[in-house]
This record gives structure tokens, sequence and C-alpha cells, in this order.
């Protein structure tokens, strides 16, 4: 006879049972974002008009991403070190941990913010910024990312998938409500700069939900340990290596190209980067259940949604090249030169998504040697651009062609991998 006790437990939900479903509810959220984050493109491609100020704001927010480099580094181990201890029903475990972890991401964003500081002036120059009230907002922006990004860890970690994409709404919204406004009366780049910074407040509104937040523990739990240090190395070649494939073109472009190419390949460039941003909230949903998977039956739910990302790579990339035109109409930037480079720039994010989605595979599964590949090609890949690119032509003939041998390289290694591990899931710690 079954007891009442027994009849009214529920069987605890399998991690199988909604990671696509995380996955496309998180992804469709964002698209909404990504599509607010467009309108921003085409208010301010269309604001500021003139002297190269759009791709100016671009690439001094591709060089802010730069400088906070060591916080996404960071904010990429710590989030999988929680997503494996939440994952692992360890309670105690995890509140001593984010407890350690706060603390980790508090002096990380100490040193970042005296980095960042003291980097500026010298690669501002290296990279042919003109003015310095431009860095001014760099800094701003960076040390705005280094402040925040302890709610994208944690959220991230403890799978707050919904309440990251409410953020990221919000965070779009006030981006064009920012942006618009000053853009109009004041057209120069640092406004449009600023506004990414006043877009991080929206991380605000988890004090709505402060109470679900784990609570301090008494036992700290330093994460500085022999197996962390090591998986932060591996985590900064791949944190580093996807830096260098998703912009370091902007940099280079920023080096050597005059101010009316420089216009015209940068918004080609961020219709195709808007790929990268349709398969983001996948990879964050995939990294984070597989860095902390308990059974094997998530397994094919992971690859299917390795499967999903490249579908969307690929029907993203025709879709945005059939509607070139269209799209850079809408920026207000539909010139011959602009939608010659969307072609082979489309080709180049699906290779760089794939790589990326490979990357984060490798990183949460550990496989240390996959992700140093990946950061070591990352940075051949930017060092290619860097010596071979400097004009349109030239960098737009190495991009897809660099890009595709490094994805066959990745690619091989995964297969080769998933052979020989049998796919198996890391050990707890």
């Amino acid at each position: 006879m079954t007891s009442p006790s027994s009849a009214a437990a529920k069987p605890a939900p399998k991690p199988a049972a909604r990671l696509l479903e995380s996955g496309i509810i998180f992804s469709a959220a964002n698209f909404l974002a990504n599509l607010l984050n467009f309108a921003f493109l085409a208010v301010i491609g269309r604001q500021l008009s003139h002297n190269g100020e759009f791709s100016l704001a671009n690439n001094t927010l591709g060089f802010a991403a730069f400088l906070a480099l060591p916080m996404s580094i960071a904010t990429q181990a710590v989030t999988h070190y929680i997503a494996r201890f939440h994952f692992s029903g360890d309670d105690a475990r995890l509140h001593g941990l984010l407890t350690g972890c706060r603390r980790f991401l508090f002096w990380i964003s100490v040193a970042g913010s005296f980095t960042a500081l003291f980097l500026v002036e010298p690669l501002s120059r290296f990279f042919n910024f003109p003015r310095g009230s431009l860095m001014f907002g760099a800094l701003a922006v960076v040390l705005t990312w280094l402040w925040g990004a302890y709610f994208t860890a944690l959220c991230q970690g403890l799978a707050w998938f919904k309440r990251l994409a409410l953020i990221a709404l919000l965070s779009a919204f006030l981006r064009v409500l920012f942006g618009g406004i000053t853009t109009k009366f004041w057209p120069v780049a640092e406004w449009a700069v600023l506004a990414s910074v006043i877009a991080v407040s929206a991380n605000l509104v988890l004090l709505f939900w402060k109470s679900d937040f784990p609570r301090r523990s008494g036992d700290v739990i330093s994460p500085w340990n022999r197996d962390f240090l090591g998986f932060l190395v591996v985590a900064a070649a791949c944190v580093g290596g996807g830096m260098f494939f998703q912009q370091g073109d902007m940099l280079v472009a920023q080096r050597y190209f005059n101010p009316t190419d420089r216009d015209a390949y940068i918004a080609a460039e961020r219709l195709a980067a808007a790929l990268l941003l349709v398969v983001g909230p996948l990879l964050s949903v995939l990294f984070t259940h597989r860095s902390g998977r308990r059974h094997h039956d998530a397994l094919r739910e992971q690859l299917r949604l390795v499967g999903l990302c490249a579908a969307t790579l690929i029907f993203g990339a025709i879709a945005l090249f059939l509607l070139r035109d269209f799209c850079l109409e809408i920026l207000g930037r539909n010139t011959p030169e602009a939608a010659s480079m969307i072609g082979r720039l489309s080709l180049t994010m699906v290779f760089v998504g794939l790589l990326q989605t490979l990357g984060a595979w490798s990183l949460a599964s550990r496989w240390m040697k996959i992700s140093l590949l990946y950061g070591l090609l990352g940075l051949a890949y930017w060092l290619a651009l860097l010596f071979l690119g400097k004009s349109p032509a030239d960098l737009l003939a190495v991009m897809p062609m660099a890009a595709g041998i490094s994805f066959a390289i990745v690619f091989l290694v995964w297969l080769a991998a998933m052979r020989l591990h049998k796919i198996g899931p890391p050990e707890q710690s």
C-alpha cells in the first residue's frame, strides 16, 4: 500500500527535460532584445552620419570589451563552478563557494579597473582613436561592466535564464532611449558609447528577487585551488580566443581604415555579428547545463542544442545575405561598398559561431587541450588580420579562409575527443 507521503512525492525534474525549452525561451526573449539593439544601431547610424562617428562609437565599445577581458574570463570560470555545485545539490558547499566567489570577483574588479586605467592610453594610441573623450567613455563602460559582472555570473550559474532575458530586454530598451535622445541633440560617438553605461543599470531589477539569492555562508569556500587555477588559465585562452574571433577585426579596422571605409565596413560587420548575438543565449544555456550536468540523458538535448545553434547560424546568414540592402537601408548605410561585404562577413560569422559553440562545449566539459587550441587559434586569427588586413579588401580576403581553417581544425579534434571520452560527465570535486 502506498503511503500518503510517497504518493505526494514528485520525481525530481531531469536537467535534460528543460534544457532545449530553456534555450528556446531564452533565445526568443533575447531575439526581441537584439531587435532593440538593432534599432539602436539604426538610430545612431542615421544620427551619427558624418566624419566616421558611427564606426567610432562601435569600435570604442569593441575596445572596451577588449579592456574588460580579465573580468569576462573570471565570470566564465565562476559561472562554471557555480553551475557545477548548483546542479550537484550540495547547497551548503554552494553557499560557501558563492561567498568565496564574491570576494574573488571583487578583487578581480579592482585589479581590472586599475589595469584598464593603465592600458587605455597606450592602446588607444596604437589603435588610432582620435579623441581622449572616447577613452573616458570606454573607461566608463569598462568599469560598469566590471562591477556588474557578478550578477551575470550568478544568474547563469543558478540557471536564472528568464531573469537574464528580462535584464537583456530592459537593458536594450534603456540603450535605445538614452542613445536616441542624446545623439539627436549631440551627434557624436561619445553619447552612443555612454548609452551602454546606462543600459547596464538594468541589472538593478535583480533587487526584486534579492530574497532568492543564496544566503551568505559562515563557512567561506575559496575558489582558489589547483583545479580552479588550471581551469582559470584554460578559460582565459577560451574567452580570449572568442574575443579575437568575434571582435578582433573591428580593432584592425580602427587601426588601418580611413573614416569612409571604416563606416561602410562597421555597418556590414555589425549586421553580420548579429548572427552571434542570436545564438549567444543558446550557448549560455549549453555552457551552464554542460558544466553542471548530472545525467547522461542530458546529452541528447545538449547535442540538439548544438544542432540548433548551427542551423540558426546558417539560416541567419542566408537571410541576411538576401535582405542585405533592406538591413543596410534601416541603418542608413546602404552603399555598394557595405553591401558587397555582407556575404564574406556572414560566412565568417557562421564559422566563428560554430567555433564558439565547440569552444563552449569543450570548456564546460573540461576538455582543456581543445579549449587551449581554440584560444591559440583565436590569437593566430587576429594576428593574421592585424598583419594582412590593411584595407577592407585585404581583410575580407583573409577572414573567411582563416575562420574556416580554424573551425575545421577544432571540429576534427572535437570529434576525436567525443570518441575518446565517450562524452562522460566531468568529475565533481
